[in-house]
């Protein structure tokens, strides 16, 4: 049987240009990390329209959106490898181009899964998740002026040999977190206890069985967790309304 790869830390690094992430992306692969461990984030392109919610590239290529043009270089990069690739509005920075579980987090926190209705920025989210709030306010400003941010899920007794690795392909402001992406479920949704603490803890009991329901029914038809995730979250707003805590649990009037 095939080795199962466990992942037990988080290395964060930020890249100036795409063509050193699409570089980097092809040697982590090589190096036996699994796609869906990876994850990117940039800003690297121009938009006059506000994006408010989740785009992804199944919806550019049959709905023929004109927000597609933001796509641009994404296709036949080894960024479009990855999973969940879509663009995603975030407070205080913008539009960003997300891929891998990153995406995930920056759902939730849109979704006021982590910050409540007053929507997070990126600090907010990358300290939530545990990482330095100096470090966390580097990546949101170095994104805002166009580089990409990395993130790479890796085996505790590797962490070394892939810091070296970015290292070598010109990151910066490398950083480690001794913990992994949360996913909203590892799979489908059994139970609540699936769910993520992050998503759990903002909706009701109620709001939960909705949001597992939902969730697995897309998870079914796409296999794609983030795309299951999105789906769910627009259930619930189309549901629920938020208390006073932020939480999930007011049933709306006729839905």
């Amino acid at each position: 049987m095939p080795e199962v790869y466990q992942a037990e830390r988080t290395i964060s690094v930020l890249f100036k240009e795409q063509k050193q992430v699409d570089d980097v992306i092809k040697r982590l692969l090589d190096r036996g990390v699994p796609r869906d461990h990876i994850s990117v984030m940039g800003r690297n392109f121009q938009s006059e329209t506000r994006i408010s919610g989740f785009i992804t590239k199944k919806d550019v290529i049959l709905g023929g959106l004109r927000t597609g043009a933001i796509f641009g270089s994404l296709f036949g990069s080894f960024l479009s490898l990855l999973t969940g690739v879509g663009v995603l509005f975030v407070p205080f920075v913008g539009p960003i181009v997300a891929a891998g579980p990153i995406g995930a987090l920056l759902l939730g926190a849109a979704s006021g899964a982590i910050a409540g209705s007053a929507g997070a920025g990126l600090v907010s989210v990358l300290t939530t998740w545990g990482m330095p709030e100096d470090k966390a306010a580097i990546y949101q400003t170095r994104l805002q002026a166009g580089e990409f941010l990395l993130m790479a899920e890796v085996p505790g007794d590797r962490a070394g040999e892939f810091q070296l690795l970015l290292e070598s392909a010109g990151g910066e402001e490398i950083h480690t977190v001794d913990k992994t992406l949360s996913r909203p479920c590892s799979g489908p949704c059994s139970s609540a206890e699936d769910l993520s603490p992050e998503v759990r803890s903002h909706l009701s009991q109620a709001a939960q069985n909705t949001f597992i329901e939902r969730y697995n029914n897309v998870l079914s038809e796409t296999s794609d967790e983030f795309t299951a995730e999105q789906a769910a979250w627009e259930t619930i707003h189309q549901k629920y309304d938020e208390d006073e805590k932020g939480v999930w649990s007011k049933s709306k009037v006729n839905v």
